[in-house]
């Protein structure tokens, strides 16, 4: 096993019940709610927000309960509450469509500013959002706080949406929503979850209706050369499961 995946792979505990690990050197702080502390650059770090995915889906005659931009921006806010960062980073697929800003309740929209205000506030483009982001009529990219960017760079890391398959070390990306799936007390038990092997991390998404990718399956596990660790989210703590131990 090679010095990167050996210190990667053995998880620090962190009294709020997240792990600390390193990849490429970078202390990374997994958060219970899905996020990503990096206490070096003072930055929170989440992926995959897909705020107004119910909105979407009950414009197409899918009803779901028009609550998951709420129940969002609650964790979104809580996380800023405790860490009190110097930016938040958004990785991508903040919002669910082109449409999803102009369907935001008042209340919302609202707290999104609030929450920007005094720190830098940085989308980045997704494919779900990209649009909604660099659209040039409306006021969909003027009426957002903060900046939107490609990708963003913080000291080794190396902050995307979509994880390439032949990516530079420092890679942290969201896009693929990982799940793990191990059986416990006889009975098959399915987490959001982190990945990482020391090189590069993948973040779970954070939004309330994402859905989720088994970290088997090849469009996750090929990206990595190594059996990566995951980490999945419990309900007050991020629990580190070896890679043979998934189904």
């Amino acid at each position: 096993m090679n010095a990167a995946l050996r210190e990667a792979l053995t998880p620090a505990r962190r009294p709020c019940g997240s792990l600390s690990v390193r990849v490429v050197g970078e202390l990374c702080v997994l958060r219970c709610s899905g996020a990503l502390w990096l206490p070096a650059h003072g930055a929170l770090v989440a992926g995959d927000l897909h705020l107004e995915k119910g909105s979407a889906y009950a414009a197409r005659g899918q009803l779901l309960p028009p609550y998951d931009s709420r129940a969002t921006l609650d964790r979104l806010e809580a996380e800023i509450a405790e860490l009190k960062p110097e930016r938040v980073v958004l990785l991508g697929d903040s919002f669910h469509d082109s449409r999803s800003i102009g369907r935001m309740a008042t209340d919302d929209r609202t707290r999104l500013d609030r929450l920007a205000f005094g720190r830098d506030w940085v989308w980045l483009e997704g494919n779900h959002d990209r649009e909604a982001l660099t659209a040039a009529d409306g006021d969909a990219v003027s009426g957002l706080p903060g900046r939107v960017v490609g990708d963003l760079r913080l000291g080794a890391l190396f902050l995307t949406h979509e994880p390439m398959p032949e990516a530079e070390d420092g890679e942290v990306a969201g896009h693929l929503h990982p799940c793990a799936r191990i059986v416990a007390h006889a009975r098959m038990v399915r987490r959001p979850c982190f990945v990482t092997d020391g090189r590069r991390l993948l973040l779970p998404a954070f939004g309330a209706f994402t859905g989720g990718l088994n970290v088997r399956d090849a469009a996750i596990a090929g990206l990595f050369k190594e059996p990566p660790m995951a980490a999945a989210l419990g309900k007050d703590r991020v629990h580190a499961l070896a890679w043979n131990g998934l189904v």
